[in-house]
């Protein structure tokens, strides 16, 4: 599975990162679930200052997923060759 990373300053001027964004592609059944609960994780580090400078995403959506769902998620297996 491929990664994105997203770096960017919130309101107060802190630079902060979330890495392990799963890519995924649009015909696949969690795309939508990723793309709102991304929207909802970065609204909310945007709006506070933070203590740390990194978040993991997959971290967060381990709290937020059900288990079946988090484990179906990181087990596709995308990308077909690695070119």
């Amino acid at each position: 599975m491929l990664f994105k990373s997203l770096e960017f300053k919130n309101a107060v001027g802190q630079k902060l990162k979330i890495i392990e964004i799963p890519v995924l592609e649009k015909n696949n059944r969690y795309y939508f679930m990723i793309q709102i609960r991304l929207q909802i994780f970065v609204s909310s580090l945007y709006h506070k200052p933070m203590e740390k400078s990194c978040y993991s995403y997959r971290d967060y959506l381990k709290r937020k997923m059900n288990w079946t769902d988090f484990k179906n998620l990181f087990s596709v297996h995308g990308v077909k060759s690695n070119s």
